[in-house]
């Protein structure tokens, strides 16, 4: 690895320690009250560490799963130390996170086609949507991709006007019509622009209104087939943004836009921002569909591509470590 890969990953690592403080803190500090005074995993120890996983958002359906898990090591071995509880924790978040994490390198993955490769945005306002876009985009545009935006989100002016701000800030093209313009015309003018222009990436930005699914069906479904006409496999990618810290809201909106499109990739954010990180956990367990991105803090590099063994090291990362 050169020094500057070294320096990029060390930098990515101390986001992530940082992103995680809060839900860090707040787990462990929960863990050592169940604990304390214990030397034996037993079931109100059990007992409370559900409650605990279930405080820290991971979802009743996935601490049933861990729960179920612990359960069995105890009837097998007979005896388990509360000491080795951070360890089986650890290694049972782990196995739940395989197979519902992204690539695992440093740099976001496009996969090589002919043509552009395409990316549709969901999800409600103000969980970091646009943001998201323009952080993904610069970060393509770092790695030598030919980006272009579509702001088809015409529901709302800011969106709009964010977005062309965004596109500025990573230099990147965008296609945009305005409030009030038909979102499937300017899906269909980007791709087009796009695909005239010989770009690598194309980010369509969608409306982030959870209205009911029938609405929010029909509409992402007339955006996807009027970018059909011009590249037929379009959409490769329909990436979900979740504001991790609503916890149990997130859940739901995972729901609803699994519901009405078919959500292959998830971005969770603001995970910086609360002690209830664990949601990482459980949505990614739940659906089945993988995380690719967590956002961190609120510089431009902390959009991360999701490592669910980084992920972990750093949720169960002791003080010390931190120092070293």
């Amino acid at each position: 690895m050169n020094f500057f890969k070294r320096l990029f990953s060390s930098e990515k690592k101390e986001s992530l320690d940082q992103g995680l403080e809060k839900t860090r803190t707040g787990f462990f500090s929960k863990l050592a009250k169940i604990i304390v005074g214990k030397s034996q995993v037993d079931d109100e120890v059990l007992d409370n560490l559900e409650e605990m996983l279930i405080s820290s958002d991971v979802g009743v359906e996935t601490t049933l799963k861990i729960i179920r898990s612990i359960e069995e090591r105890v009837k097998r071995d007979k005896f388990m130390n509360t000491s080795e509880l951070n360890g089986i924790l650890r290694e049972e978040i782990s196995t739940l996170l395989k197979g519902h994490e992204g690539e695992n390198g440093e740099e976001v993955f496009i996969p090589k086609m002919n043509g552009p490769y395409v990316i549709m945005v969901v999800g409600v306002n103000g969980v970091g949507k646009t943001t998201t876009i323009g952080k993904l985009a610069n970060q393509l545009k770092g790695q030598g991709k030919k980006v272009m935006l579509g702001a088809a989100d015409t529901f709302r002016a800011a969106a709009v006007d964010q977005l062309k701000v965004w596109s500025e800030r990573a230099g990147v093209p965008i296609v945009a019509q305005g409030m009030g313009a038909d979102p499937a015309s300017v899906a269909f003018d980007t791709l087009q622009s796009a695909v005239a222009q010989q770009m690598d990436v194309v980010i369509i930005d969608t409306a982030g209104r959870l209205h009911n699914k029938v609405g929010l069906m029909n509409e992402l479904s007339k955006i996807k087939r009027v970018m059909q006409k011009v590249t037929p496999d379009a959409p490769h990618e329909i990436l979900l943004v979740l504001d991790g810290s609503t916890g149990q809201n997130a859940f739901e909106q995972a729901k609803q836009f699994t519901a009405a499109t078919e959500v292959n990739a998830l971005a969770i954010t603001k995970i910086d921002g609360t002690a209830k990180g664990g949601v990482v956990i459980g949505i990614s367990d739940q659906f089945s569909i993988p995380v690719k991105y967590i956002g961190v803090g609120e510089k431009i590099g902390d959009l991360q591509v999701f490592n669910r063994h980084e992920f972990v090291d750093s949720l169960f990362k002791s003080a010390e470590e931190q120092k070293s």
